[in-house]
């Protein structure tokens, strides 16, 4: 079953992959978060390489969105361009002088307790991306996802090279598909933002 913590600062979710109608929960807590926050252009950074069978949740993620076209988010990090160590600073640059105040969201893979592994979290606070490897990178996003692919420990490289790609595959559908969800909410957000503008004018232009 999903646990969610009473509510308080920061926020934090996660839930199994597997649990029943867990990808519109996934949803709702999307929504729940960051519906006030539609206005912001909201950026998803897939972190990852495909070189490393653990590691390519990210770009996994990134690729699903993209054939999924979704309107609403931009999508970083693809099986195509990967979003990894060697170019992170270099997007990110690219996103704040592209965007104006974007909301950032990192997606990656990490490893972690057996008991954890297949869930997915999803929490407020910036990503330290390469932590769990060891790798010195900047902190990512005002909100963060992890799907946690496999056992931390020893030697954690070659648990991510040996990660199965059937787990990170079905995680990264997970993810998709509560994104794909959240994209279509903001969509009719946006439809009743536009819809409640126009009134307003047409009252007004009545009144004048």
């Amino acid at each position: 079953m999903p646990f969610r913590l009473k509510p308080h600062k920061p926020y934090s979710f996660f839930i199994e992959h597997t649990e029943r109608s867990g990808s519109k929960l996934f949803a709702d807590q999307l929504h729940e978060q960051l519906a006030s926050e539609t206005h912001r252009p909201i950026v998803l950074v897939c972190i990852g390489s495909d070189r490393s069978t653990g590691d390519s949740l990210g770009p996994l993620v990134g690729t699903f969105l993209e054939e999924k076209m979704v309107r609403n988010l931009h999508v970083y990090g693809t099986l195509t361009k990967p979003v990894h160590a060697l170019n992170l600073v270099e997007t990110l640059h690219e996103i704040q002088t592209r965007f104006h105040r974007p909301l950032i969201i990192a997606i990656d893979a990490c490893l972690g307790r057996l008991s954890s592994v297949g869930y997915v979290f999803f929490s407020e606070g910036p990503l330290a991306p390469g932590a769990g490897v060891q790798k010195e990178l900047p902190s990512v996003g005002e909100y963060n996802i992890k799907a946690v692919v496999n056992v931390s420990g020893f030697m954690e490289m070659m648990i991510l090279q040996n990660t199965r790609l059937h787990l990170v595959y079905e995680l990264a559908r997970f993810v998709t598909a509560g994104f794909v969800e959240f994209d279509s909410r903001i969509g009719n957000i946006h439809h009743e933002e536009a819809a409640f503008t126009r009134l307003r004018q047409s009252r007004d232009e009545s009144k004048s």
